[in-house]
């Protein structure tokens, strides 16, 4: 965080966000003060507390009184939509998990992907094609793009080992998501991929997150016929 003056809470919420983002402060840590933020910032104590309640309400961060504030462990659990970990999805039913990296490299995005991030012309992303698995079966196929401008960690990930899906929702809040369901036929890639007759009827996924004006992840799930979404408040 940088010395400013007469800074409106935005721009201070801005700032504690940004820090977040790049791992100044990681999932888990405390946060300093709201008094010490706030003379490192230059500007009033209640500046930082709104800012501060504004964190907290898109489930950024955790406040407790007496307790300080802390960066959500898990920061996506208050935020407008509980993104799932499939993983677990998968164990609640009982079933075995299983995950299958297909592939990831870099690449420039299709207009398509770039418009509905909000680009005004394509930039080059992380790809990331994988397979979840149900008691050895195909249950989710996943076709991702995640920007490594947004989220330069995951270049460090061992994808082979985790799922980009379980990392970017344990690791990275977003501020904002947009979310498609729709239905296709699937063509003969997918539905050996998924290991279903051509044609099945399928439901597909699109959620597309940022944090502020930057995006973080496009992802296309295609789910297997017979998939469940329960959604409970």
């Amino acid at each position: 965080m940088t010395q400013g003056t007469r800074q409106s809470w935005k721009e201070v919420r801005d700032q504690i966000r940004a820090s977040i983002l790049n791992r100044t402060y990681a999932p888990g840590d405390k946060l300093p003060r709201d008094a010490d933020i706030a003379a490192q910032l230059g500007c009033a104590r209640s500046t930082v507390q709104r800012a501060m309640r504004d964190l907290s309400d898109a489930g950024i961060v955790e406040r407790k009184r007496k307790g300080g504030t802390n960066v959500r462990a898990d920061p996506v659990t208050r935020a407008t939509l509980d993104i799932p970990i499939t993983r677990r999805e998968v164990e609640k039913r009982g079933s075995v998990y299983g995950y299958q990296l297909i592939d990831q490299r870099f690449a420039e995005v299709p207009i398509e992907i770039a418009g509905k991030f909000e680009q005004p012309e394509p930039s080059t992303m992380l790809r990331v094609r994988a397979l979840h698995l149900s008691d050895h079966k195909p249950h989710i196929y996943e076709d991702r793009w995640i920007s490594t401008k947004t989220v330069p960690d995951i270049i460090d990930v061992d994808l082979n080992r985790e799922s980009a899906n379980e990392w970017l929702v344990r690791n990275k809040p977003y501020t904002r998501c947009t979310l498609r369901f729709y239905a296709i036929s699937s063509d003969e890639a997918l539905s050996e991929t998924l290991n279903i007759p051509e044609g099945s009827a399928l439901l597909v996924i699109e959620r597309t997150t940022w944090f502020a004006e930057e995006p973080i992840t496009l992802v296309k799930a295609y789910t297997t016929p017979g998939y469940e979404l329960l959604s409970s408040t």
